[in-house]
């Protein structure tokens, strides 16, 4: 069976696992954790960058920094992972999904204005597949109407949009360092703050609402109780095992993109001949090859083709179903306007294998068997 993901391996984890051992600090804030978060602040430009145990995490974290509250209403894509929504749930706040479009899956930034009104607190957008929302009019219209940006960049490290590194755009950037991402640590994230007013809280915010990062840099004598908060460090375990990927992060994405590559060239003509649709990417995009996809007529057809791939030792699977759909999205949120692309879009698209060092003829061979469904169907 080819798998849908394998976890990355370089071959220096286990090095950097005991000389994080042997430093005999493991629980945190260590030489690895300072390896990560200077080379993220370093490559995406942001303000300041702090590991979490999630991207969950980084966005929880990110909705106390801007005080989300019961009565205030976040804008978002109902196409999404639940953690998007939930981390703003949790803080009592409703969530307002509007549709995608359907080239990139993206929210619909022409949509966004008339979903505003004087609850409105944030602007959420996720960049899906690592390709970039269209940040621009996002950014117009928060700064038009005084609301916080924050990117779900969990899919989205080593993309940018217009040279700008996703995650660095907005107010505050999230990153995910899942198992099925680019770069792993089992599981963990990032938080990256691009307002300067936010870095000081959110250190306190992620140390269990103390100041004992500030005690530990020598700025205050003895660490405080100062803000509400919780448990939002990693182990340094989890940041050594992430380093081995970081140093040589070019590399992965070097390979990972020609995966895709080889996967569009492949299926272009079963796209040229209208029974498939491939990946867009904008002119105003760079992307990190974070997944491979192609759309079907329909969730019938979607189906045929995964029991079609899995009869032939390929596992293949969906994404997200439409969050505003979804019992806790009925619960806690409402769908602004018509679902026009959400659910239509979401009930086509299957994603591919997709990993570091999939091997070439793996890749040819999951394309010939779509291939193959096609011959047959048709």
């Amino acid at each position: 069976m080819i798998p849908f993901n394998q976890p990355i391996c370089t071959g220096k984890e286990l090095t950097f696992l005991q000389e994080a051992i042997a430093n005999q600090k493991i629980c945190g804030d260590g030489v690895f954790t300072a390896k990560c978060s200077n080379w993220i602040k370093e490559k995406t430009g942001t303000e300041k960058a702090l590991l979490t145990t999630s991207c969950t995490h980084a966005l929880e974290m990110a909705a106390i920094l801007i005080d989300a509250q019961p009565g205030d209403e976040i804008i978002m894509a109902s196409y999404t992972f639940s953690s998007t929504a939930n981390a703003f749930v949790l803080r009592g706040a409703s969530i307002v999904f509007i549709d995608i479009t359907p080239d990139t899956m993206n929210m619909n930034a022409a949509l966004i204005e008339s979903a505003i009104t004087k609850k409105t607190k944030a602007i959420v957008v996720m960049h899906y597949a690592g390709v970039s929302c269209d940040m621009d009019s996002i950014l117009d219209i928060a700064d038009k109407h005084n609301l916080y940006v924050i990117e779900d960049a969990a899919q989205g490290i080593m993309s940018a949009y217009k040279d700008q590194p996703l995650g660095a755009i907005g107010d505050i950037g999230c990153f995910s360092f899942h198992e099925t991402k680019n770069y792993t640590m089992g599981e963990g994230g990032a938080l990256l703050i691009n307002n300067a007013r936010f870095v000081d809280r959110a250190e306190i915010i992620r140390e269990k609402g103390t100041n004992r990062s500030q005690f530990h840099r020598g700025q205050v004598d003895k660490y405080s109780w100062m803000d509400q908060g919780s448990s939002y460090l990693p182990s340094e375990l989890n940041a050594a095992y992430l380093w081995a990927q970081l140093e040589i992060a070019g590399q992965i994405n070097d390979d990972r993109l020609k995966t895709w590559h080889l996967y569009h060239n492949k299926l272009s003509g079963l796209a040229s001949r209208g029974l498939i649709e491939l990946p867009v990417i904008p002119e105003s995009c760079v992307h990190n090859a974070h997944m491979y996809y192609i759309k079907l007529n329909d969730i019938e057809a979607r189906q045929e083709m995964i029991e079609f791939l899995k009869s032939r030792g390929i596992m293949s699977v969906f994404h997200y179903i439409p969050l505003h759909s979804a019992p806790a999205g009925k619960q806690y949120g409402r769908f602004h306007g018509s679902d026009i692309y959400t659910t239509r879009e979401s009930e086509r698209l299957l994603r591919l294998p997709m990993y570091y060092q999939l091997p070439p003829s793996d890749t040819e061979y999951i394309c010939d068997c779509i291939k193959e469904f096609f011959d047959e169907n048709n």
